[in-house]
Parts: structure tokens; sequence; C-alpha cells
């Protein structure tokens, strides 16, 4: 998809489309433009696997996301990444304020008020990633959203150098290829973010963080271990199963519902990626299901559809 809003004249009608355009490629928002008469903005958006990639070019703007919006709102919670390339931009969301210069990313929450704007034209690559396909590689994401992170160096650097280069490629990419892209992709945000030291004190004291940091990566690592208890991983971790639940306490969420979330997301990656071919039932016990009737049921209450017919429904997107 690409979209100019320049030359569309009258005012009106330049700044109409380009809230629509916006809308189409995230979510709605409410835009203050400087001066609607000069608007001048282009957009272009590829989608690669479960992710979407865009560039959008523009004039000094203003975007705000309402409760309004949000109670209109229907389908899963997405996220924004953002990385500028020309000038500055600041987003505050969650009674936090964050200022982005070029060389670093952000992270913007669909579900939650938020305000986003550029002083200057700007020229900003954009991923956008279901909650539940980041979550599930990243615990709890939207601790991040009061952070800017580094696109200069390590795996953010990476990040932002690949984005421009994507675009020229993708027609040369099968459906299987692009599926795999986009994983590496939303591994490379991770990555940058999880290296980041400062993310081990967001929203938690040090200690109480390092330790969760250390369990998911112990979990993710034995995730396809069907006997991992709380046992197993407080062993793993140095840690009694007491102090492992208390932990977990403060997250709002069990061990044993985050394991079983975990599980589900890898087997749902699985079985939408066009180039597994894996069985179910084989899908099932990498992720750590050994009663295939119960991975079946569990699937179906997490996501609505049998493991087969979220297979078969994604192939067919895949191909057409």
């Amino acid at each position: 998809m690409a979209l100019r809003a320049a030359p569309l004249p009258p005012a009106r009608r330049r700044s109409a489309d380009w809230r629509r355009a916006i809308a189409q490629a995230y979510f709605p928002l409410d835009l203050d433009f400087r001066d609607a008469s000069r608007f001048d903005g282009a957009l272009a958006m590829w989608k690669i696997g479960e992710v979407s990639l865009s560039r959008l070019t523009s004039e000094a703007l203003r975007y705000r996301r309402h409760p309004r919006h949000l109670r209109a709102a229907s389908g899963e919670e997405e996220y924004l990444v953002t990385v500028p390339v020309t000038s500055p931009v600041s987003f505050s969301q969650c009674g936090k304020d964050v200022h982005c210069r070029p060389g670093g990313f952000i992270l913007e929450r669909s579900h939650e008020p938020y305000e986003f704007a550029h002083a200057a034209h700007a020229d900003l690559w954009v991923l956008k990633i279901g909650a539940t396909l980041l979550a599930g590689r990243l615990r709890a994401p939207d601790r991040f959203c009061s952070l800017a992170f580094d696109a200069s160096d390590g795996a953010g650097g990476l990040l932002a150098d690949l984005l421009p280069l994507l675009p020229k490629r993708l027609a040369s990419l099968g459906p299987a290829s692009r599926a795999t892209v986009g994983r590496q992709l939303i591994d490379l945000l991770v990555l940058a973010v999880t290296e980041d030291p400062r993310t081990l004190t967001c929203g938690a004291s040090a200690v109480r963080a390092a330790h969760l940091t250390r369990i998911e990566t112990i979990v993710r690592a034995r995730l396809a271990d069907g006997a991992l208890d709380a046992d197993s991983v407080a062993g793993a971790a140095g840690i009694s199963v007491r102090y492992l639940h208390d932990l977990f306490r403060d997250t709002g969420q069990p061990l044993g519902q985050w394991m079983r979330g975990l599980r589900l997301e890898a087997a749902r990656a699985a079985l939408a990626d066009p180039g597994c071919r894996e069985t179910v039932a084989g899908v099932a016990y990498r992720a750590g299901f050994a009663d295939h009737a119960q991975f079946s049921r569990s699937f179906r209450a997490a996501f609505g559809q049998a493991p087969r017919d979220y297979r078969k429904a994604h192939r067919q997107a895949a191909e057409t």
C-alpha cells in the first residue's frame, strides 16, 4: 500500500485522506496539523509474515490516541516500534514522557491513550506487531514503553539497518520466507530491548526484575520439556519455590498460566508458519504438550480455532 497526501486539494480533503491512511496502517488517531493547507506526506506499507512494516514521511504533526478510540477498538492490542531517521520525536503514554532522536527507537501501545509528535519534517520506519506475538517472546512488553532504545549499535542498530533494505527484496520472497523474516525482525527487537541494562529496573526492583529475566530465559530454553514445573524452574534459577511464586504474584499472572501461554504462543507461531512441515502433534510436543487432546482444547480456547483449522486458514491466506 502506498499513499501520498499532496497534491490533494483542498486542505480538508488532504487532511481527511491522511487520517484514513493512518487509521488503515495503524489504528484510528486524532491528528493536529501545523498547517493543513500545506501539509505534505507519504506512507508506504509492506506485510512481512505476521509483522507489518511502514515508512512514513510528513510535515510536522501531532497524533493523539484518546479513550474514545479505545472504547471503539476491536481485536487484539498491537505495538508500534518507531525508528526516527531525520528528526526527533516525542511520545507520552501512561504518565511517562520519552524523547527519541534519530539513532533510537520507541515502543507504543495501541490500547492505552498516548500522544506522539514531531516538530519538523520526519522520516519514520514503523513496525506493527500484535501484542500476543510480542509477549510470546518478551514478557510484559508494556514495561518498555517509557524508554528510548539504542538503534545505532548492537541488535538495535542491525534492526534499523535492515528496515530500509527489506522493501527492495520482499517481491522476491515467498510466503514462507516472508514469515521467517518477520519472526527474525521480532527476535532482533527483543534482543535490542533485553540487552539494554535499564530493562532490569522497569516496573520492579532490580533484584526481582533480574530474577524474572533469568526465569524467563530458563523457561524459554526448556519449553519443550513437558515435565518443567515450579520445582525445576526454581532449582535452575537458584531460588526457592515459594519465592518463585512470590515473584509471579507481582506480575499478576501465576507461573503455570504464564508458561502455558508461552507454550500456546510457540505452537501458534509454528502453525502459522507456511514453512513448518511438522505435524500438529509434533508441534504440540515441541511446545511442551504431551497430551494432544488437552493441547487442542487449550489452543481452541486461546485462539478460537482447532490447531488443524488454524494452520489451514493461515496457509490459504499465505497463498492468496
